[in-house]
């Protein structure tokens, strides 16, 4: 079993920046993809950002110019630094990633986070 651990989540006022942390850890042969996912309630969780192992990466079109995506692949962490910070950005914030435990594994399991608090008010 692979677990994700989430951090830096908070309050922030509008136009400011938060960094959130997800590491994987456990077994893990290897990772397909990490991304961010976040949710309101009674709203479907939705996509902001996802990195693949190649580097690849996709954004919400909501999110674009104000967050970025990137990852420490030896430390399996995968971060989202938000800047410009908005109102309509609050959320709980899900860390996600799609994992092979081992090599024979596939297709890859879907792995999320507890989730994170994102709040941004004046």
């Amino acid at each position: 079993q692979a677990q994700l651990v989430e951090s830096g989540g908070g309050l922030v006022q509008p136009g400011g920046s938060l960094r959130l942390s997800c590491t994987a850890s456990g077994t893990i042969f290897s990772i397909g993809a990490m991304g961010w996912y976040r949710q309101n309630p009674g709203n479907p969780r939705d996509m902001v950002a996802i990195i693949t192992g190649a580097g690849s990466t996709n954004y919400a079109d909501s999110v674009k110019g104000r967050f970025t995506i990137s990852t420490d692949n030896v430390n399996k962490t995968v971060y989202l630094q938000m800047n410009s910070l908005r109102p309509e950005d609050t959320a709980v914030y899900y860390c996600y990633a799609s994992i092979y435990p081992t090599i024979a594994t596939y297709p890859p399991l879907d792995y999320w986070g507890q989730g994170t608090q994102v709040t941004v008010s004046s």
